[in-house]
């Protein structure tokens, strides 16, 4: 799964590690209804 999430971020010309970095860390205070923003083609740096 982890794969498929890094592949995915290189797909849409984000960097892997800087996303994979700020969703953990944004995790805990996301509210459940605007989870599909934390996306790899959805996020902004």
């Amino acid at each position: 799964m982890a794969c498929t999430l890094i592949e995915t971020t290189k797909l849409n010309a984000v960097d892997p590690h800087a996303w994979l970095a700020d969703t953990l860390a944004g995790i805990p205070d996301y509210k459940i209804t605007k989870v599909d923003d934390l996306l790899p083609w959805r996020w902004n740096a």
